[in-house]
């Protein structure tokens, strides 16, 4: 398992087993024809005329970017690259993750949420500017904030399309887990369930084996090792890590082929 001492007896609570356009009144979906969304990519929601109506549609948005303030303008062009890479990587991640997991575990994987999720869950970044996504340092403390708003943004975006609950609370909390100390904030009763956690670590570990504006690279083994961490702070199910690891042996042998 690639120089990582796994413990599977690990116990993680949480688990069983500008657009400056005037803000439209009615909900996006009575402005919609009942057939526009019939399609089940979830691409579809990644253009820039269906976003400026999601965004139309939620003052919400317009409310979370001000209370950090952000501008509400549009950055298709770093959504555009991060849905070409980092999004469907996760995404292949996620059903790696899910594939390699035990049976029983396997069983109550809710793979098509998962996928939708995966390729969906940084579409808030399209609202975040593209110096803070970029910047090749350290982001301040303002940054971060805004930063930090994305996957509440993303929710907000998405969920007056018919996508399920399921789906847009993983993109909602991709950022949280089991012990409820990511973000955005989540009330006592949160649950970082089975399809969660496989999401948080498939984002995760696209993002440490992914170079960035500001940092290198992590080999596989590197990122498996910050991740275990992670597992041993009870934060995610061993069972996942394991599967995770499974799959990352499995692609490392396929590219190296």
């Amino acid at each position: 398992m690639m120089g990582i001492d796994f413990n599977p007896c690990l116990n993680v609570h949480g688990l069983n087993l500008n657009v400056r356009s005037q803000i439209a009144s009615p909900a996006f979906a009575s402005q919609t024809p009942p057939d526009k969304f019939e399609s089940q990519n979830p691409a579809r929601f990644t253009n820039e005329a269906v976003l400026t109506k999601l965004i139309n549609a939620n003052p919400k948005i317009i409310s979370i970017l001000q209370s950090v303030n952000a501008p509400c303008k549009l950055n298709m062009k770093d959504l555009e690259t991060l849905l070409q890479n980092h999004c469907t990587d996760v995404q292949k991640i996620a059903l790696g993750i899910s594939e390699n997991l035990p049976f029983s575990l396997k069983a109550k994987v809710n793979e098509k949420a998962v996928s939708d999720a995966a390729y969906l869950h940084d579409i808030g970044k399209v609202l975040i500017p593209p110096e803070i996504l970029n910047k090749n340092a350290k982001l301040d403390e303002t940054e971060t904030k805004i930063m930090h708003k994305h996957s509440e943004l993303g929710y907000e975006l998405l969920k007056n399309t018919n996508l399920d609950k399921t789906t847009l609370n993983l993109i909602r909390n991709h950022h949280q887990n089991a012990k409820k100390n990511g973000y955005p904030f989540v009330n006592n009763d949160f649950r970082a369930d089975l399809n969660l956690q496989i999401l948080t670590m498939a984002d995760k570990y696209s993002a440490l084996t992914e170079k960035r504006s500001y940092k290198d690279a992590f080999t596989p083994q590197e990122a498996l090792t910050i991740i275990y961490q992670d597992v041993k702070d009870g934060k995610l199910h061993p069972f996942i890590f394991k599967a995770l690891v499974n799959y990352a042996n499995s692609r490392q042998q396929v590219e190296a082929a």
